[in-house]
Formats: structure tokens, sequence, C-alpha cells
């Protein structure tokens, strides 16, 4: 038996009544902390990325005592600035029929109706008021010739609501967070920890009190205390070795957060992004991403024979098989991304790719016009590929991107460990299995300077707890544990580097927990994971020792913790006998081979206990109920 089944979970949080006043009603209800407490109050925040860093930053400007924690050696390189297209928000700048209703509509349908109407509703609300913050702060989005706001779309949207700085988004917004953060920084609210990694999660008489840290340059292992943990630490897209993810990013502190009670919530949902360059060999260590904006204007097509090798300028229009505006009319090159992505897969191969063309852009346009919009992508295009996207299609193919699953969390961003909240992609909370491009960029934002400022009060009300410090037995069997497990990586002094495990666990689950997952392959996966989780402790060789910097220290934990993660996300896919957003079994399809929910057993998120390594995990299921929207069949026909 791969899993037990355990009692229900609610989310007891969210208000009853009108969705359109939830969060304005909650907000209310939430008791304060008077600004003079607020100084003798204290809370870590892990990762300095989108979430992380405006949430240091708010509640540093609100008065609370803050930790900031990163592993980079600046908080600006979180991966939040490697993000390209844009943030959505419902402003409704174009008069094209936006809202916040179509928004909440349009996340909702486009995460396959597997998110809470709730959270959806409150992050549609919020949207407008980031774009507000953000150009109070500079950002510099794009502007019309008038001076304007410019927007354009983005997939699973026929409304033009994403809000960019050319394709560089993430960054310009990162930056934006990054100076709020500073400016607390240097008014000693925020205490920055560079450099440093949480290893474990300090849990004291039921409540999460703080965090074990090891430092990357000197290796010394330490503790840090706080009345709340916010964890903001991104998601777990590198379990598949080859992903648009840095590769940095790792599931170790959410991880450790789920052994020590968090339950994780969908883990099985990731997302493939269909516009990736493709993999060009066994010698690449990550994916590189190609933005979504791109389709606004691209045209996808593969050639209409599939035994055709013309280079791609000699193969005239008739020849051309422009798929997915054949397939799917409405929304054209703009479908969400799982649908996009699968079609991809279904129509070509990793070795071939598919094309995204500019020749009619460019004639319609202008190169000039291009340029401005796209330029650095395409300069990124042709550094990496020496193919000049101006004369010829660039060559793409769906990727691992992003992670619906995370860390099961209630209305107020608590997870089930009190004390604990998490924030952005670490959580599971708002895009249900296929999160629609430009949100990722909302979702960091609106956690870390609206949402959670606006309901920790609630908790940190009660505080404080009572001193810990490193002698409270607790405390000490952490520190121990994570000093042992340093140690045991060390002395195994094996045979096999850690790329080499991380490798080979990445390809198995690409194969058989990828794009397309079916009862036996997932078996498979689940048979040879634990077998190469017990070679990896026995093979694995970690040079140098644990009093320096030592990078392939680092990534043995971390890859480490993926062997755990990859078997309960392989549990949760098996266990989830339908296809929805970005988790597809191909016993579930229809007749067109488009993903075929099952309502009546699965409209449910799937959270999950920790039971040991090698042990059955716990189910909790979480109802969904609908009230505003009604599941149906997703058609972007």
């Amino acid at each position: 038996m791969y899993f037990t089944e355990g009692s229900p979970i609610a989310d007891q949080r969210v208000p009853a009544g009108p969705i359109e006043t939830r969060w304005d009603r909650r907000r209310f209800s939430a008791r304060l902390v008077n600004p003079a407490n607020r100084r003798n109050r204290s809370v870590i925040v892990v990762g300095t990325g989108l979430a992380g860093g405006s949430a240091a930053a708010t509640l540093g400007e609100l008065g609370y005592q803050v930790k900031s924690f990163c592993y980079q050696d600046s908080p600006r390189r979180a991966h939040s600035i490697a993000a390209q297209g844009g943030i959505n928000a419902a402003k409704n700048y174009r008069n094209d029929g936006d809202s916040v209703h179509r928004l909440f509509y349009d996340t909702v349908k486009g995460g396959d109706f597997r998110s809470r109407e709730s959270n959806v509703h409150r992050l549609a609300q919020v949207s407008v008021e980031i774009i507000d913050q953000c150009v109070a702060q500079g950002v510099p989005f794009a502007r019309e010739y008038g001076g304007l706001l410019d927007t354009r779309s983005f997939g699973g949207a026929q409304v033009s609501r994403t809000f960019y700085a050319r394709g560089q988004t993430g960054q310009q917004l990162l930056l934006g967070a990054y100076q709020a953060l500073e400016r607390q920084v240097a008014a000693g609210r925020v205490e920055m920890h560079p450099r440093t990694e949480m290893l474990d999660l300090i849990v004291v008489d039921g409540r999460a009190r703080g965090i074990v840290v090891r430092d990357l340059v000197s290796g010394a292992v330490s503790t840090h205390f706080a009345d709340a943990v916010v964890l903001a630490t991104g998601g777990y897209g590198n379990v598949f070795h080859l992903s648009t993810n840095a590769k940095g990013c790792n599931a170790t502190a959410i991880w450790r957060a789920h052994r020590r009670g968090a339950l994780f919530a969908n883990p099985c949902f990731t997302q493939i992004h269909p516009t990736c360059i493709p993999i060009s060999g066994d010698h690449q260590s990550k994916l590189t991403l190609m933005s979504e904006s791109l389709r606004n204007d691209g045209r996808v097509w593969v050639p209409r024979d599939r035994n055709d090798t013309r280079a791609p300028n000699d193969i005239p229009e008739a020849d051309r098989d422009y798929f997915l505006e054949r397939m799917y009319p409405a929304f054209g090159n703009l479908v969400p991304r799982d649908i996009a992505s699968r079609a991809a897969k279904n129509i070509s191969d990793e070795k071939r790719g598919v094309y995204l063309d500019f020749a009619d852009a460019i004639a319609r346009l202008g190169a000039l016009a291009v340029e401005q919009r796209y330029g650095n992508l395409f300069e990124m295009y042709q550094r990496i590929t020496g193919d000049d996207p101006y004369r010829t299609p660039m060559r793409i193919y769906p990727a691992v991107h992003y992670t619906m699953g995370g860390l099961w969390v209630d209305y107020d961003l608590r997870s089930t460990i009190p004390g604990l909240f998490v924030i952005g992609e670490a959580n599971f909370s708002d895009h249900g299995a296929n999160r629609l491009g430009a949100s990722a960029l909302m979702q960091g934002l609106a956690d870390g300077y609206f949402v959670l400022p606006g309901v920790i009060g609630d908790y940190l009300a009660d505080a404080p707890f009572g001193p810990v410090d490193d002698s409270h037995p607790m405390v000490a069997d952490t520190v121990s544990e994570v000093r042992g497990r340093v140690k045991t990586l060390l002395a195994v002094d094996g045979d096999r580097t850690v790329e080499s495990f991380h490798r080979e666990l990445g390809r198995l689950m690409w194969d058989e927990c990828g794009m397309e997952r079916d009862e036996a392959g997932l078996r498979k996966a689940l048979e040879r994971i634990p077998e190469l989780r017990e070679e990896f402790w026995q093979r694995v060789k970690v040079p140098g020792t644990g009093e320096r910097l030592n990078q392939e220290l680092e990534k043995a934990g971390r890859v480490a913790d993926f062997f755990e993660l990859a078997e309960l996300m392989c549990v949760d896919a098996l266990h989830r006998r339908e296809s929805c957003g970005g988790h597809f079994r191909s016993e579930s399809q229809t007749e067109d081979g488009e993903a075929l929910r099952d309502d009546a057993n699965f409209s449910y998120v799937a959270a999950w206990e920790y039971t040991g390594v090698g042990r059955p995990p716990v189910l909790h299921k979480e109802e969904l109920v609908f009230e505003h929207v009604t599941p149906s069949t997703r058609s972007y026909a």
C-alpha cells in the first residue's frame, strides 16, 4: 500500500458570506498588534524573492523585528529575478472587458477547477493594488506613447491585463522589493543574513519558533528564534534536474517543515512551460525559458510532414501546420500552458521541437517594434543557440517551469504548524492544477505586500510565547539532527557524484511523472526511487569538509530531500486517477486527447502527512466547494 487515508481537513479561517467582501471582512476581523507592541514581536522570513522580499520589507515597515535569510550572496539574486513576461492585474486600462471577476474566473478555469474560490478571488482583488504599489516604487513598467501603462495578453485570457517591463519584469519588480527591503535593513528593523541556508525548522511545544541554518561560507551551524516563521522559498521544479529554475532552487526548507508536521498539498501538480529552448545534450544542467509573452506575436508551427528535414525558412506556408491556431481558434497561440505543452508533445518530440516564428509580426509591425517588445529575449536566444530569431524561427519545446503544489495553508496563509506561514510558490493555495502565465509574480507580491501583513497580526496578538534558546531539549535535538545529517553525507565517501544521482532521478521523474503519467510508469518510479535513494546514501561522494564553503555538500543535502519529495509526488500522481491541468494521466483523456477530470471523485485538495522515510504517507482531503464558478470541461476552441 502506497498511502493511507486520514481525517479530512478544512480551511477554518475563510469567512462566509459574499465572496466579493470576504477579504475585507477577514482583514477587519483579524486582531491587530499595536505599534508599540510590534517592536517586541519577531518574525523570521526565509527567502528574498518577490514573496519573501516584499513580506520582510512590509513587516519591517510595520515595526516588527524581522530576520531575513537567503542562500544567495544578495537578496536580489533570488530566482524571481529571472521572470520575464509580466504580472497580471485586473485594471481594465484597455477597456476590453476585464474585471476582478473575470480575472477570478480565468484563474479558476485555468487551474482546471482545482483551486479555492476564496483565495483566487482575493488574489484578483489585490492585483489592482500591486500595480499602484510598484509604480509608486518606481518600477519601470512599459508605457504607451502617451505615457499610460501598457499591457499585453497572456495564455488563458482574451483580454490584455499583463503589465510588463520588456522581458525583464521579474527583475524590475524584485529590485523594487529589494530597495524597500534595504530601506528597512538600514533602519534597523530587518536583519539580513545572506549566504545562509535553512536546514530545519525548530518546533517547540507545537509552535514554529525558529530555524536551524548553516553559514555557506564558514560552514557554521546556528539557530535563530522568533515568534513566527515565514517560508518564501519558491518551488521544487528542480526535482526533475532539468528545469527553467536556477540551479540553486531547492525544496529543503519546505520539505524540512513537512517532516516537522506541515502538510504538503498537491505535490504532483507541476507546470510544463511550452516555450523553452530544447535540450541540446547530456552536458546541460538547466534549461532556459523563452517568455510566454512571445506568443503574443510569435506563431507556433511544425512541418506538416514529420519527416521534413528542410530548414524552417525553406518550408513554404502550405507545408506548415500552425497547430495551436488550428486546434484552438478562439485563443490560438495563447492557450494555457498545460494545453499548449501537451499539444506540442503530441505533435513533435524533444529532438525536433516546434517553431516559434516572428516573420508575420516583423512584416506587420517592423523589426524595430518587435525589438522594443522582445529585444532582450531575442538576444538571449541568439547567444544560447547561435540563431538569429529576426531571421529564422526560434526552436522551442516544453520544459518544467513551476510547481502549483506546496505546503498546505489556510486563508490566513498558516500551515498546519502554528506559527509557520507559507507564501508565494512555496504554498499551494491559488493556482489549482495549472498556473496561468503572469500569475506567479501576482501571487508572490500579493502574499508579501498585502495578504501576510494583513493577517499575521492575528497570530502575533497572542505573543510572546515564552523564551526559547539553544538549551531547550527540542532545539538541541533539532540541531543535533542537522549536524548528524551533514556528518553522514561527508562520511559516505562513495564513488558517485551528487550530480549523477540528481540527473538519474530527474530523468526518471520526467519519463514517469512528467508531462504525461500512467499507472505502470508511476509504479515503476515508486519501485526505483527508494532503490536510488538507498544507493545515494551508500555511494555518494561529497569531497571536502563541512567547516568551509562546500557547494557539493549543499547540493547533496538538497538532492537527498528531492528523493523523498519525488516519492511523494509519484504517490500523489498515482492516487489521483484523473487528468486535470498539469497532471495528465493517459488513462483519463477525451477522444481528442484533452484532460478528462473526475469531479465526482477528485474535486479536493490532497494534503499529505509525513510519517517517515519509506513509510506510507497519510492523505487528508480538503473538499473544494464551487459557488461562483461552475466546474465544466475547459474549452479554448
